[in-house]
């Protein structure tokens, strides 16, 4: 669950990547004016740059007062798992432009955390 964290803080990186590398022209010197022009599927891929950093903090706070509450190690790990799978599909719908198949996903992910914080109790 530990690496998922990672994974979960990495993902960001991931889609702000693809967002710079499909398109041309850009300037560490301003970034996120350079993001902010974006359009199309490289906007989409900043958009789930955005959400991704959004959605860590609960997740890594989850996982952590799981731990603390000595749940189930299994347990632990197969919700942080499925949330790192339905992160990384999140991004993919996003960029693909498939917002139904990107809210069921987010929906998916949020559960997860819901998950850890509920088997904390």
């Amino acid at each position: 669950a530990y690496a998922c964290i990672l994974l979960s803080a990495i993902l960001p990186i991931v889609w702000v990547g693809f967002a710079k590398a499909g398109a041309s022209g850009y300037s560490n010197d301003q970034p996120r004016i350079y993001l902010a022009g974006l359009d199309g599927w490289q906007k989409r891929a900043d958009w789930a740059q955005m959400n991704a950093y959004e959605a860590f903090p609960p997740f890594a706070v989850a996982v952590i007062v799981a731990q603390l509450a000595e749940v189930a190690e299994l347990t632990i790990n197969i919700l942080a798992g499925l949330f790192i799978a339905f992160r990384i599909l999140h991004g993919v719908f996003y960029i693909r432009d498939a917002g139904t198949l990107r809210s069921i996903v987010w929906l998916g992910g949020f559960l997860c955390v819901i998950g850890l914080f509920i088997t904390s109790f």
